[in-house]
């Protein structure tokens, strides 16, 4: 795929969907950024694996709800390569339980990990991008933001939000050259869903016309697709990879 800009930061890529974005990014010629809030160890392996296939990669920590901290990277980002050409708003949490059990406290964790901080990040894509007049923004929102799912109203929440709120920016940013898109994964075999008991993922499986979990490197094509130029008039817009569960 042909990218005009040179580097990306991927927020949530030391593992699972995150980290399988930020190899394949680096396969196509992009310098990674690859974030991480705990992860250190995890984070420095996707970087000695992206440099192990001839890639470039810089490993970046922060707390992607901490908006200082975001602010700061992205600084420092622009800094050293002088631009931020690509961002990939990967970053986020679960807190599930029933909605009648959940305190404020557990909703707000929730929005403030994955809504407020993809807000961060577009924020201040647009402020470095619109210098350049180009960028490209990649959301990865999810299936239970479109469809909502039972023990979680948070997560569906900041998810639903995430995918209105990069219609908002789409508009704002067009004039400037710079595109943000949304992707919703449906199931994807991760160490998320590797817990699952079988008869729980049978369950699933079955209301997939696919009959499969996807895999993290679908998401990753399907997101480097969006960011690229071959998506230069692609903006406003969410791509499902959910393998046909929700059409």
């Amino acid at each position: 795929m042909k990218f005009t800009g040179k580097n990306v930061l991927v927020t949530g890529s030391s593992r699972g969907i995150g980290a399988e974005i930020a190899k394949s990014l680096a396969g196509f010629g992009l310098k990674v950024w690859v974030n991480y809030r705990s992860g250190e160890a995890e984070a420095n392996a996707v970087k000695e694996a992206i440099v192990a296939a001839s890639g470039e990669a810089e490993v970046i920590g922060f707390d992607v709800s901490d908006e200082a901290a975001f602010v700061a990277a992205v600084k420092s980002i622009v800094t050293a390569d002088g631009e931020l050409a690509y961002l990939v708003n990967n970053a986020g949490i679960t807190n599930d339980k029933l909605a009648m059990r959940m305190k404020s406290e557990d909703f707000m964790s929730v929005i403030d990990a994955n809504l407020k901080s993809t807000f961060i990040g577009c924020r201040e894509a647009v402020k470095v991008m619109s210098k350049k007049r180009f960028g490209s923004v990649v959301n990865i929102a999810s299936i239970v933001g479109e469809t909502g799912n039972a023990g979680q109203t948070n997560y569906a929440a900041s998810k639903g939000g995430t995918i209105a709120m990069t219609k908002s920016f789409a508009m704002e940013a067009a004039p400037r050259g710079i595109r943000f898109n949304n992707i919703t994964p449906g199931f994807i075999a991760t160490e998320m869903t590797s817990v699952l008991k079988d008869e729980v993922k049978d369950a699933f499986t079955a209301k997939i016309p696919l009959a499969r979990f996807g895999n993290p490197s679908e998401v990753a094509e399907a997101t480097a697709f969006l960011l690229s130029d071959h998506a230069s008039y692609i903006t406003g817009e969410t791509l499902k990879v959910n393998g046909g569960m929700l059409m």
